[in-house]
């Protein structure tokens, strides 16, 4: 059984690690991309390998695979996240339970009791040399 767990660790290490890549390069590859008033965009030049066009469609390409690989790996560990033993346990077996008294129970006709008068504190004791 450690076995398994400890497999189940290290193949959630390199999803995770495969995850902060991938969302890497999907944060580059849309700041690279050139927005309404230029931003970061790599345009502007006549001169470069790709056509503004070109090179439009191949950052919304690449943007939507990151994006899909993305969304499966973020399914996949939120998936592989979840203990088959926690799962099966309700919250309410963790609870603590309560030591006190029940609260009393309200008076007939919805009206509350009427509060009682909080108790007088003790008298300090004599100093003492």
């Amino acid at each position: 059984m450690d076995a398994v767990r400890h497999f189940l660790h290290e193949w959630r290490l390199v999803l995770l690690v495969i995850h902060v890549c991938v969302t890497s390069a999907m944060i580059v590859v849309i700041l690279l991309q050139r927005s309404e008033g230029g931003g970061l965009g790599m345009g502007g030049r006549s001169d470069a390998l790709f056509s503004v066009r070109g090179q439009a469609n191949i950052l919304s390409r690449m943007t939507g695979i990151f994006a899909s690989i993305f969304f499966v790996l973020s399914l996949i560990m939120a998936w592989s996240m979840t203990d088959p033993v926690r799962a099966t346990r309700s919250i309410m077996d963790r609870a603590p339970v309560g030591s006190g008294a029940p609260a009393a129970p309200a008076a007939p006709g919805g009206m509350a009791p009427a509060p009682t008068a909080p108790a007088a504190p003790a008298q300090p004791a004599a100093p003492t040399r």
